[in-house]
Parts: C-alpha cells; structure tokens; sequence
C-alpha cells in the first residue's frame, strides 16, 4: 500500500529538476486535512456545529466550521514556508505571509476552505478545494494580487478533500488525478484511485432543478433532452444533486456524469468562484479526460478580473459536455 507521502515523493524523482518545494506544500495540505476531518468527525459533539452570526465577503452566514478550517489551512500552508500568500473564500483579501523564507517561497495557493459546510448541520459530505500558481512577482519581495489574478491553465496543482463516509483526497499536478483514502485507524492516506478517468459518457446529470425558470433557455433544452426516453442513448438521465460541489463532483468524476451551475435571472454572472472553484475543479476534470466551461468557452482561459468573480460552470463528460454546449449556442446565444 503507498502513501501519499510516498506517492508525492516518488512523483518528484521522476523531475531531475524538481526541488521538493511542491512536495511539502502538498504535505501541508495533507496535515491541514487530517485536522479538518478530524474536527468534522466531532463535530456533533463539540460546540463547532452551527453559525457564527458573521457574514463572508459573499454575503454568505459563515458557518464555524468554515472560519476554523479557514485557519488551520491558513496556518499549516505558512507554518512551513512554501508559500508567499494564501487568498480564500473566506476572507476579502489576500493573506500575505511575510516571513523570510515566505517571501522567497513560488508558490501561491488560493482555496474554498470548507464547500458545502451548510450541509455539516446535516451530515451530509462536505470538501475544501485547493488551487496552486507559481507567482509572478520576483522572489524576495511580498506577494501581490495579480500573483492570484491568473488563469487557469497556469495553475501546477489541483486538487479537493471530500469528508464522507470516508476521507479522501484526490489530486493533479498535471501528470493525471489520483485519489487518496485516509485510514481511520492510523490517520494516514493511501492510494486507492490512481489515473483517474472519467467515462466519456454517463447517465448522472446534476442540477439544482428548483431554478429551471430561471435558467437560459439552452440549460432549459438540455434538462429536457436528459429526460426524454431513448434507450439508444441511455435515456432519461438520473439527476442526482447533493448541493455540495466536491460531493456531486466527486460521484460524476468516479461515475461519469455533467454538473451544471448556470447563470439565472437572479445571479446573471453565476454563483460559482473562478479562482477557488472553478478552476481547480476545471484542472482536475481536464486530466480525468472530461472538460469544462462557462457554457461557451473553456473555464481555464477566461483571464480573472477579481479575486471572488463568479462564472457560470459546466463540468463532467466530454459527450455530455458535447450536447449542453450545442444547445446552449443554438438556444442560448452569448450576446
């Protein structure tokens, strides 16, 4: 059984070039998950559950479990000095960590702490997501916020924690994905998953369908076309919609399946984050052999304005991905 410890070590050999700082950074990340998972686990037993009566730059009601694990992410990605700055749903702005060996640190990591912790109150399996850049500042001075403004296809790691009946951490350096689960017992993660593919097809569609009124016409057309009967093509669909990103995500990418957050009349731009959501999530697919979009153009392109811009997202299978895009230019016109 290998680690993922070993697992990242042994990646690292193969770059004659490699010197280990990604290692660690991905190690922090590794510790930072056990604690998390370890909280969640308690969760019902100590005062963690539940709302702070604080709000996010959102607008959102943060959840406690979202501010702490907000902060050992935060401290576990500083702790070692492999990052120059960490930005994070959570927080407005972007944390700078000016210590010495900080600021000559690569790397930056932007991340969604805790996804879907709404569903924590329910026990329902909830995520952090995380994102990885090289800066573009020179070492040596702080980081700044165009190190974070960067599109995705510049990002050099990837990956999500999912909290459910059992942990998992799943991963891309762009070398494919690969899945870790933590055994309980000893608190270590092994790999159960490796090269991860997507089916080019499935029969999963995921969709919050309480919105159909207010969708564009093409989400409107590509619902019905996944519930019409055809067995040909294996329909109807099953529709199956947790609320939690990393869940539906994480069921469509083992599965095969699409999942679609679009525009609504209500949120125009979207509701999904670019940086924390989107672009991890549009990386990890991509090496699974699936693709993403806003619905019309490859997520990984579009050229970040701000550091919490929302973007319509469309995730999963490339010939699911083939249909929605088709309808969505013929139905839904980009103006």
């Amino acid at each position: 059984m290998i680690t993922l410890g070993e697992y990242i070590i042994a990646q690292q050999n193969e770059y004659p070039k490699a010197t280990g700082e990604l290692s660690l950074l991905l190690s922090s990340i590794r510790l930072a998950a056990k604690v998390v998972n370890r909280e969640i686990n308690t969760a019902g037993l100590v005062d963690i559950i539940g709302v702070t009566g604080l709000e996010n730059v959102q607008g959102e009601v943060q959840q406690k479990m979202d501010l702490f694990a907000n902060n050992v992410f935060k401290s576990a990605l500083e702790a070692r000095g492999e990052v120059c700055g960490v930005a994070s749903e959570e927080e407005e702005d972007i944390i700078i960590f000016d210590s010495e060996r900080s600021v000559n640190s690569k790397y930056v990591v932007l991340m969604d702490p805790l996804d879907g912790s709404s569903n924590i109150d329910v026990n329902v399996s909830i995520g952090t997501i995380f994102s990885v850049y090289q800066r573009l500042s020179p070492l040596g001075e702080p980081v700044v916020l165009d190190d974070f403004l960067q599109p995705g296809i510049r990002q050099v790691a990837a990956g999500y924690i999912i909290y459910g009946s059992s942990t998992m951490l799943v991963y891309t350096t762009g070398n494919g994905v690969h899945g870790f689960t933590c055994d309980p017992s000893l608190g270590v993660f092994y790999l159960s998953h490796e090269n991860i593919q997507i089916p080019v097809t499935g029969k999963i569609y995921s969709i919050n369908e309480g919105n159909y009124l207010k969708f564009p016409d093409g989400v409107k057309k590509y619902l019905k076309h996944c519930q019409e009967i055809e067995p040909a093509s294996n329909r109807p669909y099953t529709s199956r919609y947790i609320g939690s990103l990393v869940s539906d995500f994480h069921r469509n990418l083992l599965k095969g399946g699409i999942y679609i957050y679009p525009s609504t009349a209500s949120a125009p731009k979207g509701k999904l984050r670019l940086l924390y959501e989107c672009n991890p999530m549009a990386f990890l697919i991509e090496q699974a052999g699936g693709r993403a979009s806003d619905g019309f153009n490859r997520i990984m392109t579009i050229e970040p304005t701000e550091l919490h811009q929302r973007v319509p997202f469309f995730c999963g299978s490339s010939e699911m991905m083939d249909d929605v895009e088709g309808m969505m230019e013929k139905y839904s016109p980009q103006h």
